[in-house]
C-alpha cells in the first residue's frame, strides 16, 4: 500500500512496531473494548517553552518514519530546523532518524510468556497534540471527518479534503488534535504531506468494537450470511502441518544460533542473501513445501471459496499449501517458491528446477549465466558493525565464500524487497465490496499486510482465530486457541464438512531415501476433534473473547479476568443493595460462580 499523498512511492517492507498503536484494554462496563490512548486521552504540554516544543514535536514525527512512508527530503528538512535550537538534540534523536530496514517475519504462534507480555512501547506523541481548546472544527465536523476517513479511506479523505476542498493542512491536523507549532505550519508541500500521514496512520489504527457481535454464533451466522469474505493468514494456520514457525522457544530463528549473525532476520536479508546465499540454503529445506499436508485451516479457506463466499486470501505464508487444497482466489504476499529468478539476469524458473539445490542445502545456480567455460566470481562478504556505525570502505574479501555469477533465488520477498502491484490493486478493489475479515493464525507485525485492517473499513465485521491475542487490533470477536480446534469446531456448526487431503508425495531427504510427507493426514478424525467435545470453548465472562484448547492469553487475558471479576463484584453488590439491578447470568450461573469458573478457566488456558 503505497502512501496515498505520493502514488509513485514504492512501498517496501515497512516497520510496524506499534508505536503508534493505541493500547487496547476492555472495559465491560460497556461489553465493549475502547482505546486508552485516544486523542482526547493525552494530556498536552503547557509548560514546555517554544524551542522544546519544536523539538518534541519534531521528534514524534521522524520516530514515526517506522510506521509511515517519508521522503528524505522531509528528514533532512526537519533535522535542519534544528540546527541553532537550544536543546539536546544529537543525543535525544539519534534513535528516532534511524530508519530500521530488519523486520520481523510474521507468525502467530510464538511463545507467549505471561510473565513477560508488557504493554507495547508507545511513541509519545503528547507534543502533538493542542494546548488549548480550539474551534476550528465542531464536535460534529470532526465526527464526519474522522468517519469519512474510516470508512472510505485515506486516499478519499485527501482527495476530498485537501485537494478539492482546499482544506490546508494545519488546519486539517486540528481535526485529529494536532496543534502545529509556528515553525511547522509552513513547511515543504512533502512534509506538510507526511505529517497528515502520521495524523491519518494513528486514527485508523484506532478502531471501535462492533458491539452487536460477541458470540461463536455470531461468528457463525456472519461466516454464513456473508458474501465476499477477505481472509488473512499468517504462520500459524501452517504449523500443524509441520512447517515450522519464527520466533517461537523451538522456531526457526532459535535454531539459527549456529550462525555468526546479528539477527536472524539476515537470513530475509536481500542485500545478506546476495553476499553469503548458503546460510539461507542451508535451513530453507525445512520450509520447503514439497512434502507438507495441508491442514484443516486450509481446508476451511477451500470451503470458504467453495461456498462461493472467498473474495479473496491474503496469505504470509510461502508454503503454498492454499494452492495445494484448490484455493484460487489467493495473495501471497510475500511470494513462495513456486518459481525461482537468477539475480544476474534475472531469468525465472519454476521452483521445481531447484528442488535438489534446495533439498540437498546447495546453492542452485542459473544454467545460462553458468554455462561451460564461465569463470567463477569471487563475491565479497562485508565486515559485521555496530549498530549506527558508518559502512566501512574496507572489506574483508578473505572469509567470502566463491560463488559463480548467476545466483537462483526463490521468488519469497526478502526484507528489503517491494511487494508486487498485485497486492496493492486487489486490496484496493477489495476494501470497497469486502463484507467480513477473518485473521487467523497471524499476529499481524509486518508492514504492510499487517496495515490490512486499518485500511478497510472499519463498519467491516472483524473475527479474530489466534493462539494469542493481538493487542494493537481491536476485533469484534476473538476466538483463542489452536486455529484448527476452532475452525473445526466452525464448519461443524456451518454444517460444512472437512474433506480429507490428498496424500503427499514422498519427496527425497539428504540420504537419498524416500522421505514420507509430513503433518497428520487424517483430518476426519483429529485428537483435537476430540478435545472439543469434551472440553468446549469457554466465554470469558460476558465478553467476545472464547478461549479454546491452546489459547494463550498472558497478561492480556489476566488483565480481562481481573477486570471481569470487578465488574461481577459491582454487580453483586448493586444487586444487594438495591435488589433489583443484576445482569443475566452467563451459562445458567450466579455473577460470583461465574467469575469463579472465569478464573479456573483462565488458569486452565494458561497451561494447556
Amino acid at each position: 500500500m503505497s502512501g496515498p499523498l505520493d502514488p509513485s512511492h514504492p512501498q517496501e517492507h515497512g516497520h510496524l512496531s506499534g508505536k503508534l498503536s493505541p493500547d487496547v484494554v476492555h472495559s465491560q462496563d460497556s461489553n465493549n473494548t475502547v482505546t486508552a490512548n485516544t486523542r482526547n486521552a493525552y494530556k498536552p504540554l503547557t509548560d514546555a517553552s517554544s524551542v522544546d516544543l519544536l523539538f518534541l514535536q519534531i521528534r514524534a514525527f521522524l520516530e514515526a518514519i517506522e510506521d509511515v512512508d517519508v521522503e528524505p527530503e522531509t528528514v533532512q528538512e526537519l533535522i535542519q530546523l534544528l540546527t541553532g535550537k537550544e536543546s539536546n538534540i544529537e543525543d535525544q534523536t539519534s534513535e528516532a532518524i534511524e530508519v530500521l530496514s530488519d523486520d520481523e517475519h510474521d507468525d502467530g504462534n510464538e511463545d507467549y510468556d505471561p510473565e513477560k507480555d508488557s504493554d507495547p512501547q508507545e511513541l509519545d506523541i503528547s507534543a502533538l497534540f493542542t494546548r488549548k481548546h480550539d474551534d476550528t472544527w465542531s464536535k460534529a465536523e470532526i465526527k464526519s471527518m474522522m468517519h469519512d476517513l474510516k470508512e472510505k479511506g485515506s486516499e478519499y479523505f485527501v482527495r476530498h479534503y485537501v485537494v478539492l476542498l482546499g482544506v490546508p493542512i494545519p488546519k486539517l491536523l486540528l481535526a485529529f488534535g494536532i496543534n502545529l507549532c509556528s515553525e511547522l505550519r509552513h513547511l515543504s508541500g512533502p512534509t506538510m504531506r507526511y505529517f497528515l500521514r502520521v495524523a491519518m496512520f494513528r486514527e485508523l489504527r484506532i478502531r471501535e468494537r462492533l458491539t452487536q457481535y460477541s458470540t461463536i454464533t455470531d461468528a457463525v451466522n456472519l461466516i454464513r450470511k456473508s458474501k465476499r469474505i477477505l481472509i488473512l493468514t499468517g504462520a500459524g494456520i501452517s504449523v500443524s502441518c509441520g512447517i515450522p514457525d519464527f520466533r517461537s522457544r523451538n522456531g526457526l530463528y532459535a535454531s539459527l544460533g549456529e550462525y555468526d549473525l546479528d539477527d536472524p532476520q539476515q537470513m530475509f536479508d536481500i542485500n545478506y542473501f546476495r553476499e553469503n546465499p548458503s546460510v539461507f540454503y542451508s535451513f530453507a529445506s525445512q520450509i520447503y513445501p514439497s512434502n507438507f499436508v495441508p491442514s484443516p485451516c486450509h481446508q476451511f479457506i477451500k470451503l470458504v471459496e467453495s461456498h462461493d463466499k472467498l473474495l479473496r486470501n491474503y496469505t504470509q505464508n510461502i508454503d503454498t499449501l492454499e494452492v495445494s487444497v484448490g484455493v484460487q482466489r489467493v495473495i501471497q504476499c510475500h511470494g513462495s517458491f513456486a518459481t525461482a529468478s537468477c539475480l544476474l539476469c534475472r531469468r525465472r524458473v519454476p521452483g521445481k528446477e531447484i528442488e535438489v539445490e534446495i533439498l540437498g542445502r546447495r546453492v542452485p545456480l542459473c544454467k545460462v549465466c553458468n554455462a561451460p567455460g564461465t569463470p567463477p566470481k569471487k563475491t565479497k562478504k562485508s565486515k559485521k558493525k555496530a549498530k549506527g556505525e558508518w559502512d566501512s570502505d574496507e572489506e574483508d574479501e578473505s572469509d567470502g565464500p566463491t560463488y559463480p555469477p548467476g545466483i537462483m533465488k526463490p521468488d519469497i520477498i526478502f526484507f528489503g524487497e517491494k511487494l508486487s502491484d498485485e497486492f496493492d490493486n486487489s486490496l484496493e478493489q477489495d476494501r470497497n465490496i469486502v463484507d467480513l475479515l477473518i485473521v487467523i493464525g497471524t499476529s499481524l507485525k509486518v508492514a504492510p499486510v499487517a496495515d490490512i485492517l486499518s485500511h478497510l473499513p472499519h463498519s467491516v465485521p472483524q473475527i479474530l482465530i489466534n493462539k494469542t491475542p493481538i493487542r494493537h487490533i481491536n476485533p469484534d470477536i476473538v476466538l483463542l486457541g489452536n486455529a484448527d480446534d476452532i475452525v473445526i469446531n466452525l464448519c461443524e456448526q456451518l454444517g460444512w464438512e472437512l474433506p480429507p487431503p490428498d496424500p503427499a508425495p514422498p519427496t527425497i531427504n539428504l540420504t537419498g531415501r524416500l522421505q514420507p510427507p509430513r503433518g497428520n493426514p487424517n483430518t476426519k478424525k483429529r485428537v483435537s476433534e476430540e478435545i472439543i467435545e469434551s472440553d468446549p470453548p469457554r466465554q470469558v465472562g460476558d465478553s467476545h473473547v472464547w478461549l479454546f484448547p491452546g489459547a494463550e492469553g498472558g497478561k492480556w487475558l489476566s488483565d480481562l479476568e481481573k477486570e471481569v471479576e470487578r465488574r461481577a463484584r459491582e454487580t453483586e453488590g448493586a444487586t444487594s443493595a438495591n435488589g433489583a439491578m443484576s445482569i443475566p447470568p452467563t451459562r445458567g450461573s450466579s455473577p460470583t460462580s461465574r467469575s469463579a469458573s472465569l478464573t479456573r478457566e483462565v488458569k486452565k488456558a494458561r497451561i494447556i
